[in-house]
């Protein structure tokens, strides 16, 4: 899977985990921050999404470590962690 593809995949993950009914794929910009200013999401979502991520990619994250923060930092961090969390 591409880069472009898989940031496409992961925003439409994020939908569906966040239950975010009015917005779509396009409208999540893959540099903007996920959290606070961003998207908005907040630590019970990081943890949803966390969850999703593992169940759909197979990728490990540690619950509370700074590593795990700048991969959660945008779209485009976490198809970047995916990516290579796959590759390996």
């Amino acid at each position: 899977m591409d880069t472009n593809s898989l940031e496409q995949d992961i925003k439409a993950l994020i939908i569906a985990t966040m239950s975010l009914e009015d917005v779509v794929a396009d409208d999540i910009d893959a540099d903007a921050p996920l959290f606070n200013e961003g998207l908005g999401l907040d630590s019970i979502d990081a943890l949803e999404l966390g969850l999703a991520l593992q169940k759909r990619y197979g990728v490990t994250l540690a619950a509370d470590s700074e590593e795990t923060r700048r991969h959660f930092a945008s779209v485009r961090s976490l198809a970047a962690f995916v990516a290579t969390a796959r590759a390996h």
